[in-house]
């Protein structure tokens, strides 16, 4: 299995995975935009991860000959096989389970089904408050709850005068981006008075509106019309709640994963045998 052991290589791994991480929300929000349904989006999203996992395993995964390589690490499990099919939420596990180090497995499935369920939340999210504010909240809850069980899982290592003024920042960060939404939501608002308000404003008085020909200029009430009449999910006549409501549990859901993975590979729960060794 081939590990990175450089600094320059570590940091340029991050880079790239900031790259990606702000790339794939404004994919998806651009194909609901359009009309593509978020269970089809997250489809494609599933099966490339799939995919992409099983090419990483089988390229990465048997370089180094030093270091146990994938197909080692299979070869080394045993007997139960367990399939978790969830066709609504289109989520499938399949996991080959040792028989001395299920705990841990256990706890990387928690993990992966807290990353399926923040990220269905988050593209219903993206709809109702928008990209960037999702995105704002989403990722600071995130970092303020997992920082915090983190902190307490590693049996406090770290020093909490230094990490918790910056877990403070996010946390503002949060009261920030739902203000952002409460003014975007009075805004538009504002803009629709013709249609009473977001709230008693129906999708099918969106279908059946008038609007100018030609391309609406973007934040005007036509554009916002226009908008919601391609898009997937119809926000109008929603409560501007829901949509925080739907963002702060995608934001707990993405706090969860990394405390899960921490538990599946470091047992800070002793929850393994004496001698089984971690994920």
């Amino acid at each position: 299995m081939y590990v990175i052991e450089s600094k320059g290589g570590t940091i340029t791994c991050m880079l790239l995975a900031l790259l990606f991480l702000g790339t794939w929300p404004a994919i998806m929000t651009l194909t609901e935009r359009r009309g593509r349904l978020p269970q089809h989006t997250y489809l494609d999203y599933t099966l490339t991860n799939l995919l992409a996992a099983v090419i990483i395993a089988f390229t990465l995964g048997e370089i180094s000959p030093s270091r146990p390589n994938f197909t080692t690490q299979l070869s080394q499990v045993s007997y139960t096989y367990i399939h978790t099919h969830i066709c609504c939420w289109f989520l499938k596990c399949k996991v080959f389970l040792s028989q001395d180090n299920w705990p841990s497995v256990m706890f990387a499935m928690a993990g992966g089904i807290f990353l399926s369920l923040g990220t269905l939340a988050t593209q219903y999210a993206w709809a109702f408050v928008g990209l960037s504010v999702t995105e704002v909240i989403t990722a600071s809850i995130a970092v303020v709850i997992g920082t915090t069980l983190n902190y307490f899982l590693d049996d406090r290592i770290n020093r909490a005068e230094v990490l918790f003024p910056g877990v403070a920042c996010f946390l503002i960060a949060v009261c920030f981006g739902s203000a952002v939404h409460k003014s975007n939501a009075a805004d538009n608002k504002s803009k629709l008075q013709g249609f009473k308000s977001l709230e008693t404003t129906s999708s099918f008085q969106m279908e059946t509106s008038s609007i100018k020909e030609g391309k609406a200029k973007v934040g005007t009430a036509d554009f916002l019309i226009e908008v919601e009449k391609q898009r997937a999910i119809k926000v109008f006549g929603k409560s501007t709640i829901i949509g925080l409501a739907i963002t702060f549990f995608a934001g707990i859901c993405f706090s969860l994963i990394s405390p899960a993975v921490s538990l599946a590979t470091n047992d800070q729960w002793h929850t393994l045998k004496h001698g089984v060794g971690t994920l």
